[in-house]
């Protein structure tokens, strides 16, 4: 296999004339394959655009040839892994899905509950469809921009194409991206840790459990292709399923919820709220605090906004083309597990005895206990997909163009083992800082999904329809293209909003957490048992 690490191609735009293809740089032409808008955006059959850049100079490990072109570059991929003892371009889109599910279909869908007693049932419902069809957009962005650019590995080398090949773009999407997944591996400890604490009656110091589960977590995350872990993510998934339907069904064949009392003029320790039967409510009850319904939609927007891990999916897909049907299947999935299960929960607890997760609310031990323990292949497998989507991103550019990335060599394996073991670490250093559910999982939607859940996407939708129309496009757009122009800088504005407002809401609701001692100390053996 020749390897040419010392290819440097010249940067310099050549576009024709008139904004088409082809264009060039240096000796890398770029072959237009038709006019994107003509197939239905979202269709395995959808033409392919032109680069936005050339391949990148760290991703020209191997020789390309002269045609550096969307399907080329996957075709050179596919032949120079032939004879790797470790090919990693091998997920069907089946596989796939099965990765999406097992990231979508997770703990965080018993968060909804919660946060339809803050927001309402119908301002909750709405957000969820809308937070759904959003998100599904801008992961068709995403494809799109993987088809153009098939060499990309990560999200990380989207973020530098983006924003002109800079090196510092590089580095600070790195740091959110590892950030990002950390915080992720650092939930599931933290829950992990819960739901021991909850089986065991807190049979031990809350950090041992968190330990044990960082330790078993680790074990899991070992194998090193996406396609290896889809038998894993296809159980996790279903097991999930099972879980929170359990959850829905115990919650309304229960006598009471947890903590009930049925003297309407008392106060429950819980929510502080006066108790009697459950109340539902189809609005927002008089009282809520904006930081409140903020940290209740960021809860939604947090179990939706995942396509971080996107372009690594689609980096080991066999045909990268079959990646929306994939995407739909897990968007119907979503918008109607979420809702239904959201909604019957919220309807039997109420407002006065939901916790998040909603687990908590159920009044009968065994019920609880039942529920909770079909989660356990998510709290570890979900915790394992965003560790090896880290170490993939670490080790890939550690032993690039080296028979360790691609053979069964001890040191390719020690590395794998001992990158996944730093970012456990990191995992459970954050879940013993940081323990607290909700709050968490707002923190990391306003910090990091502000930026891979929309800003990216925005920008990318307008540096790809840059370049198809040429210097003039935005002053030859169609009605439709200026409506999309304008709902793409929507999403960007939607993004600086999660990033602002979002992190002062989560950070002043971890404050108000900490003031009220509703949160326990850090490192500490306090159980935290639902």
């Amino acid at each position: 296999m020749a390897l040419e690490k010392d290819v440097s191609p010249d940067f310099t735009d050549k576009k024709n004339e008139d904004g088409a293809g082809p264009m060039n740089y240096g000796n890398n032409n770029v072959d237009l394959e038709g006019d994107h808008t003509k197939t239905r955006f979202g269709s395995s059959n959808k033409s392919v655009g032109p680069r936005i850049a050339p391949v990148l100079p760290h991703l020209q490990a191997y020789d390309f040839g002269s045609d550096d072109s969307g399907s080329d570059v996957l075709g050179k991929q596919i032949e120079l892994e032939a004879d790797n003892a470790i090919k990693y371009r091998t997920c069907s889109w089946q596989k796939t899905a099965a990765l999406l599910f097992s990231e979508y279909i997770c703990l965080a869908i018993m968060s909804f509950p919660y946060s339809y007693s803050v927001l309402g049932l119908v301002p909750g419902l709405i957000l969820t469809v809308v937070v759904a069809a959003l998100v599904l957009y801008t992961s068709l962005v995403v494809w799109e921009f993987c088809l153009r650019h098939p060499e990309v590995r990560d999200v990380c080398d989207i973020g530098q194409m983006l924003f002109w090949g800079k090196q510092w773009a590089w580095y600070v999407t790195a740091v959110m991206f590892i950030l990002n997944n950390t915080f992720i591996q650092g939930l599931h400890v933290l829950v992990s840790a819960k739901y021991l604490n909850t089986i065991t009656n807190h049979s031990q110091c809350t950090v041992v459990f968190a330990v044990i589960a960082a330790i078993i977590c680790w074990f899991a995350s070992l194998p090193r292709t996406f396609s290896a872990l889809a038998r894993l993510a296809t159980v996790s998934a279903i097991f999930t399923f099972i879980s929170v339907l359990l959850a829905a069904i115990f919650a309304g064949i229960e006598d009471h919820p947890t903590d009930y009392n049925a003297d309407p003029n008392s106060i429950i320790a819980l929510t502080g709220l006066h108790g009697g039967e459950p109340t539902v409510t189809a609005t927002p009850v008089k009282g809520t605090t904006f930081v409140a319904g903020m940290s209740a939609f960021l809860n939604i927007s947090y179990t939706f906004i995942g396509q971080i891990t996107i372009p690594s999916f689609i980096a080991e897909m066999k045909n990268p083309r079959d990646f929306p049907k994939a995407l739909w299947a897990v968007t119907i999935a979503e918008v109607l597990v979420f809702g239904c299960v959201g909604a019957v929960v919220y309807a039997y607890t109420g407002n006065q005895y939901n916790t998040s997760p909603a687990f908590g609310s159920l009044g009968n031990e065994v019920y609880k206990k039942v529920s909770f323990s079909f989660m356990i292949p998510t709290l570890i497998f979900l915790g394992v997909l965003y560790a090896s989507v880290s170490a993939r991103f670490i080790f890939f550019r550690i032993f690039e163009g080296t028979r360790h990335k691609t053979s069964n060599t001890v040191v390719g394996w020690a590395a794998w083992a001992g990158i996944l073991a730093a970012t456990w670490v990191g995992a459970f250093i954050i879940a013993e800082v940081i323990p607290f559910f909700s709050d968490l999982l707002s923190l990391m939607s306003s910090l990091f999904d502000s930026f891979f859940g929309f800003i990216f996407w925005g920008v990318a939708y307008i540096r790809m329809r840059r370049v198809d129309g040429g210097v003039n496009w935005i002053h030859e757009q169609s009605l439709y293209g200026y409506m999309m122009l304008a709902l793409n800088i929507c999403i960007i504005f939607i993004g600086a909003y999660f990033l602002g407002v979002g992190t002062y809401t989560s950070v002043q609701s971890i404050i108000n957490s900490y003031a009220a001692g509703t949160v326990s100390g850090v490192f500490t053996c306090a159980t935290n048992g639902l």
